[in-house]
């Protein structure tokens, strides 16, 4: 929750309500009486979800004009099952209708993305690595979809090109080597900042490693090649594996002593959660 706090998203969620609505909701105008009140219930409709986006529930109803009172919400990251009860609202309520899909829509990403990012935390349960995201997320939603893998329990990479160092296989071509890839970063990063390489090969890890580099991202080995990339490196470089990871082999990987492990699906796979939004008139 406080991380979401120091998030500006004030203009996100002005852009998402304004989508919506247009000009107008015809709808609403046509049958709900000026300045009737009322209170909206969300309540879980999968089995079961974690749940995640209790922060934009009252600045988007208050944007739709719905005067919202929250009078009952769920934690974030909290577990919950079909039928609990995510959020109790009460307001103006044309505002609860207006902001209703806008609200559902950020809450069942979110939560979709918190549950699908449990599920994976909980599949490498006490080994060392964590399960960490990417930057493979919906344009324009990256800060809610990385917060999400937050409260499902995942840590973050990169947030943007600007937060760090990650050499991949195009800049190694481009650079003409891993040698002269990591040379050419370690002339202009900062000391503050990590440099990482991608490699694809042992040979590439070895190279890396004489070059000097802080963390290895080891894309599509084999399981055998990962635990030899392990022994290579010992304990004083950052060990990371990305690509076709999947909840029946992320296990298996863990195991075999890699510090972090990349899930780009987590934010461009998720399913949505199933929720659902009913009106209580006054």
């Amino acid at each position: 929750m406080e991380l979401f706090r120091q998030l500006d998203l004030q203009d996100l969620l002005k852009r998402a309500l304004h989508e919506d609505l247009g000009l107008g909701d015809i709808t609403t105008a046509a049958t709900v009486t000026p300045g009737q009140r009322g209170r909206a219930r969300i309540t879980v409709k999968d089995e079961r979800i974690v749940f995640c986006g209790g922060p934009i529930i009252e600045p988007v109803f208050a944007m739709a004009g719905g005067e919202p009172k929250i009078t009952a919400l769920a934690d974030e990251g909290q577990e919950l099952t079909r039928g609990a009860s995510v959020v109790e609202v009460e307001g103006r309520l044309a505002g609860l209708l207006i902001g209703e899909r806008t609200a559902l829509n950020f809450l069942q990403l979110m939560s979709g993305i918190a549950t699908a990012t449990r599920q994976f935390v909980n599949a490498v349960a006490g080994t060392r690595a964590r399960i960490v995201d990417t930057r493979k997320t919906h344009p324009g939603l990256r800060a809610v979809e990385k917060y999400a893998v937050r409260a499902g329990g995942g840590f973050n990479h990169r947030f943007g090109l600007d937060s760090g160092v990650l050499i991949k296989e195009n800049h190694i071509a481009a650079a003409g080597s891993v040698t002269s890839a990591l040379e050419k970063a370690r002339r202009l990063a900062p000391h503050t900042l990590r440099i990482e390489i991608e490699c694809e090969t042992l040979d590439q890890v070895e190279e890396a490693l004489k070059a000097g580099a802080d963390a290895i991202l080891l894309d599509n080995m084999s399981l055998d090649d990962i635990r030899r990339a392990r022994e290579l490196a010992g304990e004083c470089v950052i060990l990371e594996v990305s690509g076709g990871v999947t909840l029946a082999t992320v296990r298996a990987i863990a195991e075999t002593g890699v510090d972090l492990i990349s899930v780009g699906a987590l934010t461009h796979s998720a399913k949505a959660a199933d929720l659902s939004m009913r009106i209580e008139p006054a």
